[in-house]
């Protein structure tokens, strides 16, 4: 009986160590992630995603599927408007095997055209926003973005 709980012991605190690994290792994709948005580095962020991810900006309503959609939509876009960026996590995150949730702050100039029809406004914004990541395989299969977009626009004068 003694053999049976050790081995049942030893069987939990193996899985519970399988998930706090699991837990460190997608914190670390995100965080690997964050630093290559700060790099303003476009191609080593989407590094990040898999390949049929589905980017929701939850502002925009429409989720970009797909890695290169994801990056050309949305990283390549924020990255070109607002090059001098930040997005820094703030608090701490929910962690778990497979993804994280966080609250954030993103901050910058806007001194680069958003598209040909919203150029620069060349001025100072600062948001903050929660993401939810889901992570499979070691990249990210979902990023969900949730934020204020009628102060993001006034911060613009839009």
């Amino acid at each position: 009986m003694n053999n049976t709980l050790r081995s049942i012991g030893f069987l939990t605190l193996c899985a519970f160590a399988g998930l706090a690994q699991a837990a460190d290792d997608a914190k670390a994709i995100v965080d690997g992630y964050m630093a290559a948005w700060n790099a303003h580095d476009v191609d080593k962020a989407a590094t990040f995603l898999a390949e049929d991810t589905e980017y929701l900006d939850i502002t925009v309503g429409t989720p970009q599927k797909g890695k290169a959609a994801a990056r050309d939509n949305v990283i390549k876009v924020f990255v070109t408007a607002v090059p001098d960026l930040t997005w820094k996590m703030t608090g701490e995150p929910i962690v778990s095997a497979d993804g994280i949730a966080f609250q954030w702050v993103f901050s910058g100039t806007n001194s680069g055209a958003w598209s040909a029809e919203l150029p620069a406004t060349n001025k100072p914004l600062k948001f903050e926003g929660v993401s939810f990541i889901r992570i499979k395989d070691g990249k990210i299969a979902y990023q969900g973005d949730y934020y204020d977009a009628l102060g993001f626009n006034k911060q613009l004068g839009w």
